[in-house]
């Protein structure tokens, strides 16, 4: 009579993981190493899981890099879409106001994802800067809409340049999320929690009055921090 084989010990079967887990560690590689420097086993490191399982999600570090600016930039241009539709009412200083509040409003809480950009906006490979700079310049494309359309109400400067002012007012933005908080505190002595809405309105006024034909005029719907 044969003998009977022994049973096959058989490891853990594999789990796969969240892959928004997935993304959110290779966020926080990202920002710290760059994209060049980092490695899918760092991202595994970070989230806690073999290597293996993040290729149940995703093909490699830049396609987790494309998903992370698809999850965080695309909700900011449709809302920017919305914005700049004729069927919004809002007069111009609104719209360049509510410009500023969509990026603060999608943007304030990842710092990491800020810190992303502005690395692979200058080092990155070519491919990945040009996923970021599609997004961005899809968001660009709108604000312009926006300035161009309060030029031919006669509400903002006919000398603009609106690509540039596009780029200062989401620049701006950026650097008030970053530097904000600490700045005012440190100078004014504002506190954290109000120091974030006192440099969006100072900059405001500073900036709605260097491109609005009526630079006096009261802007009402601004916050007071």
């Amino acid at each position: 009579m044969p003998t009977p084989e022994a049973p096959r010990i058989r490891g853990p079967k594999a789990v796969r993981v969240n892959p928004q887990v997935l993304l959110e560690a290779a966020l926080a590689v990202f920002a710290r190493d760059g994209l060049q420097a980092s490695s899918l086993r760092a991202i595994a490191r970070q989230a806690g899981c073999d290597p293996a399982l993040i290729y149940y999600h995703f093909k490699n570090k830049e396609d987790m890099l494309r998903a992370l600016v698809e999850a965080r930039l695309r909700p900011v241009v449709e809302q920017l879409g919305r914005l700049a539709s004729l069927e919004d009412a809002r007069s111009t200083a609104e719209k360049c106001w509510a410009i500023q509040t969509i990026f603060r409003d999608h943007l304030q809480e990842s710092a990491g994802f800020r810190s992303l950009v502005r690395g692979e906006m200058v080092r990155g490979a070519a491919g990945i800067r040009a996923d970021l700079a599609e997004r961005m310049t899809a968001a660009a494309r709108w604000i312009r809409s926006i300035l161009e359309e309060g030029m031919r109400r006669g509400d903002l400067r006919a000398d603009l340049d609106p690509v540039l002012v596009a780029f200062f007012m989401v620049r701006m933005e950026f650097e008030i999320i970053d530097l904000g908080p600490s700045v005012f505190l440190s100078i004014a002595g504002i506190a954290p929690e109000r120091a974030l809405p006192a440099a969006e309105r100072a900059w405001f006024e500073l900036f709605w009055r260097g491109v609005a034909t009526r630079p006096t005029e009261a802007l009402a719907f601004l916050p007071n921090p």
